[in-house]
């Protein structure tokens, strides 16, 4: 045991975390040249396509030391973005170590600290790292300042590298091997492992992505779940290299893989401990901590006749992604569907982009909301997330979640930075110059308020340079009203949301254009309209197409003219009552999106 080492990378966005772990597996040669591509552990389209991490991957390298001997070295290449904030945890938790990488031209930002924190948490050594030296604009000096300020860490101890051209690996991996404790734990004692991930796999049912604490599985073993007690028996086990390698066994301080037939995909929970059916543990290892998600939205098939399979894809999905919650919901215009939460709006980009492709379903998403506590006149107290479930008559007062937010900008963004915050009812707490070139805002607004432009608008505001990081810090009280949207006079409820009673105009226009560019024109007039209760906010009219009767009516006297078209307009008056109009999926998706200004 006293030859592994179990760390993870972690980083805030593009600092070079999957490009390093490219470096680490070149470097140990664990696959042929011809083989080697660009961040290969990101192995999913979406991935590749934003150049983005979204899942956290395991790998095992061997690694010949200095001092003469072999090291086994299991890594976890984790992503950055706040939303998957979830999976960086879960990485931590399941090693002794940490790498924490700080880009040499930008230096340490927002998510470089939580992450930080979060390591700190669970007691991982942390060795810091400056990546992306071979850069014209890097400045170490600057960045070793910031190392020891911002983040508390011996400058001196941080290993210089650039991931791009492989420079300093060499000291990078002696550095694994000399400052990351080894794993503790006694290979003959009962077996405990700890899940840390899972996926499904077409032909072999849930592969079991665990790290051993103590004891040993071998092939064979008959395992258990100590959730629910469902036994398994183990037929395949074995460590990641790229691709799956059996072993045979894996014994305490091992990260690998257990294929185990499981076809039952409810059996499996991420954060459950493994042990031996004929010899278990006495306990369960802790778990991971309940994720909580921020961003509410409804799911529904495009087809309601889908609805069983969409059901089935939302558990293989949630197989993968720990962090998706899900519960039946259903709506009168779209059927039966999910209600979801998500950890922020990537989130949900990614998982509707992951049923599309990995899952093939057409589906429909309702607006985002965030959770809101009311409180009604007879004085008790719900939570309501979801609009149609909102008790406008009853309601005594209702509090929206808060967050603090920090964020980190050059200081000649500050001006546009902080007027976007004002805008978004944000109130101004702390600011501090970093250094010379950095300022740290601390603002205190309400969630529902980031959900939408927020994040782009900082980003194009300062020029890509600012960096955002937030927790929620509670609730308060908030002036809420529920917008309908009615169609021709019916209410939708899959188009309804919560507002602040003060935006709720603006946002019921905006909403009204869109529908208005979606839903194509009818024999009769169309009037989209946002209301508040019976009182009508905003309005926008789709034009009839009209058929020209008085084509065929030359010269003559006028009520002639005036007969045709009275008839024309009782027509139109009958189709009103009777038309219906469709809504194309493209108007529940335009809701959604951000109109650019």
């Amino acid at each position: 045991m006293k030859f592994k080492r179990n760390f993870c990378i972690v980083a805030h966005i593009d600092h070079g975390k999957s490009t390093l772990a490219d470096r680490l597996i070149q470097k140990a040669q664990i696959i042929d040249d011809r083989q080697m591509m660009n961040q290969i552990l990101d192995n999913m389209d979406i991935e590749r396509e934003r150049g983005i991490t979204i899942k956290s991957q395991a790998v095992t390298i061997p690694y010949h030391a200095k001092d003469g001997f072999d090291y086994e070295l299991n890594f976890v290449d984790t992503p950055g973005h706040v939303d998957f904030s979830y999976e960086v945890s879960r990485a931590i938790a399941s090693c002794e170590g940490a790498l924490i990488l700080v880009d040499a031209s930008q230096g340490v930002e927002s998510q470089t600290v939580s992450n930080l924190y979060m390591a700190m948490e669970q007691d991982l050594s942390i060795v810091p790292v400056v990546n992306k030296i071979d850069l014209p604009s890097a400045d170490i000096p600057s960045v070793k300042h910031q190392i020891d300020h911002d983040l508390g860490l011996d400058p001196e101890e941080a290993v210089l590298v650039s991931a791009k051209t492989g420079e300093g690996i060499d000291d990078l991996m002696e550095a694994i091997v000399t400052k990351f404790p080894a794993p503790e734990g006694n290979p003959n004692g009962k077996a405990q492992a700890l899940i840390f991930d899972c996926h499904y796999d077409e032909y072999r049912g849930v592969i079991i992505h665990i790290r051993m604490k103590e004891g040993r599985i071998k092939k064979g073993d008959s395992i258990r779940f100590m959730s629910n007690n469902a036994d398994y028996k183990v037929e395949q086990i074995g460590i990641f290299r790229i691709n799956y390698e059996e072993t045979g066994v894996l014994e305490a301080g091992d990260v690998g893989y257990i294929v185990a037939g499981c076809k039952t995909v409810s059996d499996v929970k991420v954060g459950d401990t493994v042990t031996l059916s004929n010899d278990p543990a006495e306990s369960p290892l802790p778990g991971f901590k309940e994720v909580k998600p921020v961003v509410f939205s409804s799911i529904y098939p495009m087809d309601s006749n889908d609805y069983e399979e969409l059901k089935e894809s939302m558990e293989k999905l949630k197989l993968n992604d720990a962090s998706l919650i899900y519960e039946k919901d259903n709506s009168l215009a779209l059927g039966n569907g999910f209600r979801c939460g998500f950890l922020g709006l990537l989130h949900l980009e990614i998982i509707q982009e992951r049923l599309e492709r990995d899952y093939d379903q057409s589906v429909i998403f309702t607006a985002p909301s965030v959770q809101y506590r009311c409180t009604l006149t007879n004085g008790e107290e719900i939570i309501v997330d979801n609009p149609t479930e909102f008790p406008e008559s009853k309601i005594k007062e209702a509090q929206e979640p808060y967050i603090s937010a920090s964020i980190i900008t050059p200081a000649e963004y500050i001006g546009s930075v902080m007027s976007l915050c004002t805008e978004k009812r944000g109130e101004q707490k702390n600011m501090q110059y970093l250094d010379e070139k950095r300022v740290e805002l601390i603002y205190e607004m309400p969630l529902a308020e980031v959900l939408f432009d927020f994040y782009d608008r900082l980003k194009s505001y300062s020029r890509g340079y600012a960096s955002f990081d937030y927790e929620l810090i509670g609730y308060r009280i908030t002036d809420l009203v529920k917008v309908d949207m009615l169609i021709n006079s019916k209410p939708v409820d899959a188009l309804s949301f919560l507002a602040f009673r003060a935006e709720a105009v603006t946002r019921a226009k905006k909403v009204c254009e869109r529908l208005k560019d979606e839903i194509s024109r009818q024999q009769f007039k169309i009037a989209i309209q946002g209301a508040i209760g019976s009182q009508i906010i905003a309005r926008e009219t789709v034009n009839p197409v009209r058929k020209d009767v008085l084509a065929k009516c030359y010269g003559g006297d006028i009520t002639r003219k005036r007969k045709l078209l009275e008839k024309q307009k009782e027509g139109k008056k009958r189709m009103k009552m009777v038309g219906n109009v469709e809504l194309p999926q493209s108007a529940f998706l335009a809701v959604l999106k951000e109109k650019e200004d």
